[in-house]
């Protein structure tokens, strides 16, 4: 069993940034770099998106158009930890966002993901 755990959200205005964190653990995880990663996002009342995903080592990511340029996802294997560097925040950015891990070294936008973190709330005001 891999357990993710999100932090970093809250309030932030329009324009304005954020860093989310993901870290990794549990009783059967070994290393990140084993896993590809992706976070999603859910708005009230809407159904959960792919925001933006990266391969076993960052050499490979893929953005959402919504996000592309504003956001990045680094990862960082010696920490078991990625990141999603979030910048220019729009309200419509609200949403909750959770981190996900596959089995597999890619990254897929579908929701093909194996375990799922609880989801950190992040609120963008005008």
């Amino acid at each position: 069993q891999v357990q993710l755990v999100e932090s970093g959200g809250g309030s932030v205005q329009a324009g304005g940034s954020l860093r989310l964190s993901c870290e990794a653990s549990g009783p059967t995880f070994t290393m990140l770099s084993m896993y590809g990663m992706g976070w999603f996002r859910q708005a009230p009342g809407k159904e959960r998106e792919f925001v933006a995903g990266v391969n076993w080592n960052g050499s490979s990511q893929y953005y959402a158009p919504s996000v592309k340029g504003r956001f990045t996802m680094p990862r960082d294997n010696t920490k078991n930890t990625v990141y999603l560097q979030m910048y220019s925040l729009k309200p419509e950015d609200t949403a909750v966002y959770y981190c996900a891990a596959r089995n597999r070294r890619d990254y897929m936008v579908s929701q093909v993901y194996d375990y799922w973190g609880q989801g950190t709330q992040v609120i963008v005001f005008t």
